[in-house]
């Protein structure tokens, strides 16, 4: 019996590298994006060539109605959920010194990138210990998607990096409550990955990464965090629930 994973924000970037790598290890899979069905149609025909099952559940986890609307979806059509990849998450719209950022700013990222993902998360933790008490065999998971900006600081983006620092917590909290129904939870740092969203700054990282940025001197993929979480939701760290796995190429490592 295959395992149904639903991700956040699985349409692109990290997200689709995260769709594929479960898709390969034989997930059924449901992805949730802010985009319609339409733009999105070549990446579920592109995961279904993995011979799984992929259905597409647009919403907005920052709305608790929308939020609702995907569980419901997921249950529809597969009628259970083991596995949860909180993903989604998006940047300020400007990048702007946190002397100067608006309430508006913040508002949007936090709310995105925090609350909805706590929410998120509260609502399938319920269904998945109600089918963990139905069924003891059953073998829930879910993932965090952070960033090293949880403790990294940057001035000039502050309420992204709160909202990466609150998922840390989060991670935590849910990792507490959840341990005994066996439901482990993990938190998985990304550090600089090539996506669409760091294609702004691909200059300026090119050149820090040269000079030292990271280790390992070259850009992170997203293949290289979908890996990760495979290995996580597969159950390979069955005995590390609310671990931090970071995938930075040693950016995080201090150095002289």
């Amino acid at each position: 019996m295959k395992r149904v994973a639903l991700i956040t924000g699985g349409s692109r970037g990290i997200g689709l590298g995260i769709a594929e790598q479960l898709a390969n290890n034989g997930f059924d899979l449901a992805i949730n994006g802010m985009r319609s069905s339409n733009e999105t149609g070549d990446v579920i025909e592109q995961l279904k060539r993995f011979g799984n099952d992929v259905i597409y559940c647009q919403g907005n986890i920052s709305s608790s109605i929308e939020r609702e609307n995907v569980i419901q979806q997921v249950k529809k059509h597969y009628g259970k959920l083991h596995i949860l990849v909180n993903n989604a998450g998006i940047a300020p719209k400007e990048r702007r010194d946190i002397l100067d950022t608006t309430e508006e700013s913040f508002d949007d990222v936090v709310s995105i990138n925090l609350k909805g993902s706590y929410f998120l998360t509260q609502r399938a933790a319920n269904w998945m210990i109600e089918q963990k008490k139905s069924d003891h065999g059953f073998a829930g998971c879910i993932v965090n998607i952070s960033s090293i900006s949880a403790t990294v600081a940057s001035v000039n983006r502050g309420e992204y990096c709160v909202s990466k620092a609150g998922l840390g917590m989060a991670t935590q909290l849910f990792a507490v409550r959840l341990g005994e129904f066996g439901i482990p939870v993990f938190e998985v740092r990304p550090g600089i990955i090539q996506t669409d969203m760091t294609s702004g700054v691909k200059e300026k990282y090119d050149k820090m990464i040269e000079e030292g940025l990271c280790v390992q001197k070259r850009w992170g993929l997203p293949e290289d965090v979908g890996k990760v979480v495979a290995s996580l939701v597969k159950g390979d760290f069955g005995y590390s629930t609310g671990q931090v796995i970071m995938v930075d190429g040693g950016l995080t490592i201090p150095r002289l």
